[in-house]
């Protein structure tokens, strides 16, 4: 299994917009052989250490796939280049990482 977290930053005051846009792609991905789960996150305040100040402008992408090919077809699907040409007004820069628990 790979899980993958992705962080979205967003231009100021953009998120609540972001995440019309995104609710609509969660069932296409859903949808896609692999995917296990696929949720967007956001921050909540708390007074854990460690933890950085909440952010209003980062929305962090929980994903979970059967595999890293299932992960690379995700990247490639028609969807998911409409989502990035829909959202790139509203984002400064998104990061992923790419984890197993096949340690």
């Amino acid at each position: 299994m790979i899980c993958v977290i992705a962080t979205i930053e967003l231009n100021e005051g953009r998120r609540e917009e972001f995440l019309a846009i995104f609710r609509e792609l969660v069932p296409k991905v859903l949808a896609e052989e692999g995917c296990l789960e696929y949720a967007p996150m956001v921050d909540v305040p708390t007074e854990l250490p460690g933890q950085p100040p909440a952010d209003d402008n980062v929305v962090t992408v929980v994903e979970k796939w059967s595999s890293v090919e299932a992960l690379e077809r995700h990247l490639m699907a028609p969807h998911m280049g409409e989502f990035r040409r829909q959202t790139e007004p509203l984002r400064r820069g998104v990061t992923l990482r790419a984890l197993t628990s096949e340690v």
